[in-house]
């Protein structure tokens, strides 16, 4: 049975989409079969990987028109990777969600048809804490916090978790916070500062595993690829590779 894992942080800009489809693509090649499902409007971890984002997915298996088998597409760049893709028409789906029946279970649903599947789903989420963002942390077992190396980084993850600690009491007891993994690394002050502070506030969740800022990881997604295909020499590559491996370490840890 599949580990569903959620990406999620309402602040935009923090590598949420990057980390969602670099993780993603490098536990593939190290072998493990990934389900990508793209659970944000704005459909970047759907172009990132080269697919159409005017194709059917998660919008039309939410509202029931679609099971998740009939949708879900298959990476050519990358063996075992799928992508349960996302389109604009998923931008009306938090005020749909709220007027139907289990609303907040509607995701979870679609997945556990499939996740049987896979060895790992990871759900990126929108930079919001709606009604779509509460169904991916609903249908998910845990939580991975992306946390960008800078200067507002603390703000709003008090929000988020407050968020996560609703939806475990009332909607999903097993939740778990997988971790916060630190990106968009320079090396400055307020970065190690920030990095710092993380890690006291949140200890053994951090990861060790720190992303760097890299223009390779900026120019990937125009070329429908993950980092590692792009330039597999690359800081940011590296950076990925490394925290594809520490997630199964950890991973393996916990059975």
């Amino acid at each position: 049975m599949g580990k569903i894992i959620a990406l999620a942080n309402q602040k935009g800009g923090v590598g949420k989409t990057t980390t969602a489809i670099n993780l993603a693509a490098n536990l593939a090649l190290m072998g493990k079969k990934i389900l990508l499902v793209d659970a944000d409007p704005q459909a970047n971890a759907t172009s990132g990987l080269g697919f159409d984002i005017k194709n059917e997915g998660i919008y039309e298996c939410i509202i029931g028109k679609r099971k998740a088998s009939e949708v879900i597409l298959h990476s050519e760049d990358v063996k075992r990777l799928s992508v349960l893709p996302s389109s604009i028409n998923l931008v009306g789906a938090d005020a749909e969600l709220a007027t139907l029946d289990n609303g907040h279970f509607l995701m979870k649903r679609v997945l556990d048809e499939v996740k049987d599947e896979f060895d790992y789903i990871f759900i990126d989420c929108s930079p919001s804490l709606g009604y779509t963002t509460a169904n991916a942390l609903v249908a998910s077992d845990s939580v991975l916090i992306p946390v960008q190396c800078g200067y507002f980084a603390l703000e709003g993850l008090g929000k988020l978790l407050g968020t996560i600690k609703m939806v475990k009491s009332k909607l999903n007891p097993a939740l778990e916070i997988e971790g916060f993994v630190m990106t968009m690394y320079s090396r400055s002050r307020l970065a190690n500062q920030v990095t710092m502070e993380v890690k006291e506030h949140f200890k053994q969740l951090t990861y060790d595993t720190i992303i760097s800022r890299s223009v390779r990881l900026d120019e990937a997604p125009s070329h429908g690829i993950p980092v590692i295909l792009h330039d597999a020499s690359s800081s940011g590559s590296k950076c990925y590779m490394e925290l594809a491996k520490e997630f199964l370490k950890r991973n393996r840890k916990k059975k």
